[in-house]
C-alpha cells in the first residue's frame, strides 16, 4: 500500500488548488477523482449553465428592444449550434485541467471510485492507499426528492439537461432556487413554456423578500409561476409527463402537462459515498461534514472543503476554502474561513446578487439603518429605461459597517464587487461613499443607495 504526503479527494476547482500547491511544494500527491476532472463548476454548474445563460440574456435583450424605440425580431434560433458551444467551453477547461495534471510531477492521478475501508485509507480501484494529510473536496449531488411515480419518468437534473439535442415544447421545473430560476429564464428565451413548481411560498426564499418578489414579478411574464405549491404525483403519457400539484394553503389540486420535467430541489453531500465514517470523519444530520472554523474535520490531518461541508455552495468559495485549509495544514498560526464575507449572484433575469445578513435576520442581532435605491435613480439606469431595479443596504447604525446588500437588476453581479471589497477590508460605508464613482455610469446605485440611509 502507497503512503502519499497529501491525498486530495476530488479534482474540482477546490480539490485541484490543494493538489497543484502540495506538488509544487515537493510532496508526494493522490489526486482521487471518480468522473471528470473540473467538478461541478466546469462539467455541470458555473461553465455550461453561464455559456447557455449569456445566448438567452441576448435574446431577452432582443425581445425587449421595442421600448428603446429599436425594431428587433428574432428570426432563427440554433438550439443545437448554442449547445454545441456550450459543450466546447466545457471540453476546453477538462482539457486544460488534465494538462496541468500530466505536467505536475510528485502528482498521481486515481481516477476511480474511492471510499474509506479504515484510518486514513482509501480504497480505489481495488487499490489501497494512504495518505497522511487527507484533504476531502468531493463535492454533492442533486437531491431527488420523494414523489409519487419520479422514479417511472425521464427526468432532467441540472447534468443531464446539458445532454438535450432539441429544446423541449414544454418543461416543468420542480424547485424554486438557483438552479430552478436560472434554467426556467434559459429555456423560457429558447421558446420553452416553463412552469416552476415552488414548495416555499417565495422564489430564492433566502433573498430579501422585495428581491424575491420583483424576480416572481418578471420572470412570471415569461412563465408559469406556482409559489407554495408541492408536487405530489408523477406520470409518463403519450404526450408528456403529468404532475399533479397541489395548494400548500387551501389543499386545491390541479393537474400540469408538460414535455418534460426538471428537477431542481437542492444538492445533497457525497459523504455516504465517500464511507467518511470509516476513518472515523463526523457528518451533521443533512450528511454534510463537519467542520470547524479551520476546516478540520473531527479527525487530526483530515480536512474537508467545499460543496461536501454544505456551508456555501460557490466556486469562488471553494477557492477561498482551499487557501485556507492549505495555509492551515502548513503554518502553525492558522486562519480562519470567514463565510459571512461570501457573495453571490444569481444569473437568471433579472439578475441578483448579494452579500451578507438580510434585513430581518440583521435586525436580530443589531440595531441597524437601512437604505434603497433604485436603478431609474442614476442617469444610466433612466438611459435604460430600467424602471424597477434596485440596491438594498443593511448597515450596523453605530459602526456604519454593511452587513448586507442586496441588487437586483442590470450587472448586479458587477456592481456588487466594490461592496464586497468593503465588507472584506472590514470598513465602514465611507470605504464607497468616500470615492468618486464616474458619472454617469451605473455603479453610482451603490453609493446613492448608501446615501439614502436611515
Amino acid at each position: 500500500m502507497k503512503t502519499y504526503d497529501v491525498m486530495v479527494i476530488g479534482a474540482g476547482d477546490v480539490g485541484l488548488g490543494i493538489a497543484f500547491n502540495a506538488a509544487s511544494d515537493g510532496l508526494n500527491v493522490a489526486l482521487v477523482e471518480k468522473g471528470n476532472v473540473g467538478g461541478t463548476c466546469i462539467n455541470v454548474g458555473c461553465v455550461p449553465s453561464k455559456t447557455l445563460i449569456y445566448s438567452a440574456d441576448r435574446v431577452t435583450d432582443i425581445k425587449e428592444s421595442g421600448k428603446l424605440g429599436i425594431g428587433a425580431e428574432i428570426t432563427h434560433m440554433d438550439f443545437p449550434a448554442i449547445m454545441r458551444r456550450m459543450k466546447e467551453a466545457v471540453e476546453s477547461g477538462r482539457g486544460s485541467i488534465m494538462e496541468a495534471i500530466k505536467d505536475s510531477e510528485h502528482l498521481d492521478f486515481c481516477h476511480g471510485e474511492g471510499h474509506f475501508v479504515r484510518d486514513h485509507t482509501l480504497e480505489v480501484n481495488g487499490e489501497k492507499i494512504k495518505g497522511k494529510k487527507i484533504f476531502i473536496a468531493a463535492g454533492a449531488r442533486p437531491i431527488i426528492p420523494s414523489i409519487k411515480g419520479l422514479e417511472s419518468v425521464e427526468f432532467l437534473n441540472n447534468e443531464n439537461i446539458l445532454e438535450l439535442g432539441k429544446s423541449p415544447e414544454s418543461l416543468l421545473i420542480i424547485g424554486g432556487g438557483y438552479v430552478a430560476v436560472e434554467y426556467g429564464h434559459f429555456f423560457a428565451a429558447m421558446g420553452t413554456k416553463v412552469t416552476m413548481v415552488q414548495r416555499n411560498e417565495r422564489l430564492l426564499p433566502n433573498e430579501e423578500p422585495e428581491v424575491s418578489d420583483l424576480l416572481t414579478k418578471e420572470i412570471g411574464k415569461r412563465m408559469e409561476i406556482h409559489t407554495n405549491a408541492e408536487v405530489l404525483e408523477v406520470a409518463q403519457g403519450s404526450d408528456g409527463c403529468t404532475a399533479v400539484i397541489a395548494d400548500r394553503n387551501t389543499g386545491i389540486r390541479r393537474n400540469i402537462t408538460a414535455e418534460r420535467i426538471m428537477v431542481a430541489t437542492g444538492r445533497r453531500s457525497n459523504a455516504d459515498l465517500l464511507r467518511v465514517e470509516h476513518t472515523g470523519v463526523e457528518t451533521d444530520g443533512a450528511n454534510f461534514i463537519k467542520v470547524n472554523d479551520y476546516l478540520e474535520t473531527n479527525k487530526r490531518n483530515i480536512w474537508a472543503l467545499g460543496d461536501i461541508i454544505g456551508k456555501q455552495m460557490f466556486t469562488h468559495a471553494g477557492d477561498r476554502e482551499a487557501e485556507v485549509a492549505w495555509h492551515n495544514a502548513t503554518h502553525k498560526k492558522k486562519m480562519k474561513m470567514d463565510f459571512s464575507t461570501v457573495p453571490h449572484a444569481v444569473f437568471t433575469r433579472p439578475q441578483i446578487a448579494s452579500i451578507g445578513l438580510t434585513e430581518e435576520r440583521a435586525r436580530k442581532e443589531y440595531e441597524i439603518l437601512v437604505g434603497k435605491a433604485k436603478y431609474a435613480d442614476t442617469v444610466m439606469g433612466t438611459a435604460m429605461m430600467e424602471e424597477e431595479g434596485f440596491a438594498k443596504a443593511v448597515v450596523e447604525k453605530g459602526t456604519k459597517k454593511i452587513l448586507g446588500f442586496h441588487i437586483i437588476g442590470p450587472e448586479a453581479s458587477l456592481l456588487i464587487q466594490e461592496v464586497v471589497n468593503a465588507v472584506a477590508h472590514k470598513s465602514d460605508i465611507s470605504y464607497i461613499t468616500g470615492s468618486m464613482h464616474i458619472f454617469p455610469a451605473l455603479s453610482e446605485l451603490i453609493p446613492q443607495t448608501l446615501d439614502n440611509l436611515k
